[in-house]
């Protein structure tokens, strides 16, 4: 397996497998691994109900008992415009399209709309757990506004069967504080009712664009990580980091922009990325809550950049990958392979933390 994927990588193989990170030591982390719900979350005031339906999720699919996630998510048809997600492939007009390429393809589990799994939820909620994503950006309004708005009730999740919700705050934005507010008191109804949480930790502000896109800079995408636990989800989703210093970036100028120390860029993380990720990993507990990174938009290379994201995250102490518009955006059967090739790298014992 790990000749596949060294194959797979290329080039990036040995920047990727060999590197040893000098930052933050891997002693220091919660690690995935097949007791981590026993050994990590059930130390946690987590109720019964969120404990079992957190099982349901790390026991399913093809990496089932391995303490790492391979999750679909599809809610581009909100995000992003139905036409413009899937013209590549119409068939994911329909929702069930979506539910059977997650279970052909191993993952652990499926999220997307109340609409989409509300659809089909008596043929599937039992045979894959779903993640029901509860809020939204919507694109017809004019000019575009991005804010994230509910879009139905964690009761309405809860009744589906929904094993989790999910939710998006775009820390940074002007409605980021009602959002906080809002979701953070959705996750803890979810969690009465026993449903496990995922936050989408995203940063959106225009001020985050100067020399470079800080809005996946470490330290940011970090502090959100550290935002994101604080309102107890139990699982982070993220953006893969591509820079760092964006705290410094930000106050240039005379600017005042958060708090920032130094030892942040030379002794809590390097320039590799491993070392970024890491960094993400680190502000959520040092893992006590899992980091799952977004595979990205569909490019020229879709296999060798979601093994690449993969062994990244895996290698950095991270619980997985939630993958949707590289394996969506292509016939089933290639989707299903490019799900598993992100498996494949959770399964080899070969790939260990860094």
């Amino acid at each position: 397996m790990i000749e596949r994927i060294e194959e797979q990588l290329g080039k990036r193989a040995e920047m990727l497998l060999a590197h040893e990170c000098k930052t933050i030591p891997q002693e220091q982390l919660h690690l995935p691994g097949p007791d981590f719900i026993d050994r990590v979350y059930a130390q946690s005031d987590r109720n019964q109900r969120v404990l079992n339906n957190l099982a349901r999720l790390f026991g399913s699919g093809r990496l089932g008992g391995t303490g790492y996630l391979s999750i679909l998510p599809v809610d581009q048809g909100i995000e992003h415009s139905g036409g413009a997600s899937f013209a590549k492939n119409p068939a994911y007009f329909d929702g069930e399209k979506i539910v059977e390429l997650a279970h052909e393809g191993g993952c652990n589990a499926v999220a997307s709309t109340f609409g989409v799994l509300g659809s089909v939820s008596r043929k599937w909620a039992h045979r894959i757990p779903f993640i029901v994503k509860i809020n939204h950006n919507q694109l017809l309004s004019w000019p575009n506004a991005y804010d994230q708005i509910l879009f139905g009730t964690v009761e309405r999740a809860y009744d589906m069967g929904a094993a989790a919700v999910g939710a998006t705050i775009y820390f940074g934005s002007e409605e980021s504080d009602r959002q906080i507010v809002e979701i953070s008191e959705a996750f803890a109804h979810a969690h009465e009712l026993g449903m496990a949480t995922i936050l989408w930790c995203y940063l959106r502000n225009s001020a985050f664009k100067k020399e470079d896109d800080y809005h996946v800079a470490a330290d940011l995408t970090g502090q959100a990580n550290h935002l994101g636990v604080t309102i107890q989800a139990d699982i982070i989703k993220q953006k893969l980091p591509e820079t760092n210093g964006g705290y410094k970036a930000l106050n240039k100028g005379g600017d005042s922009f958060g708090k920032f120390d130094e030892r942040m860029y030379s002794e809590l993380s390097g320039n590799h990325p491993i070392d970024l990720c890491r960094y993400q990993v680190a502000n959520g507990y040092m893992g006590r809550a899992g980091l799952i990174n977004s595979g990205g938009a569909s490019g020229s290379d879709d296999l060798a950049d979601a093994v690449s994201t993969a062994v990244i995250n895996k290698r950095a102490g991270g619980t997985g990958l939630i993958s949707g518009r590289k394996a969506f955006q292509r016939p089933m059967k290639d989707g299903i392979e490019l799900l598993n090739a992100i498996q494949d790298v959770y399964l080899c014992s070969e790939i260990t933390a860094a």
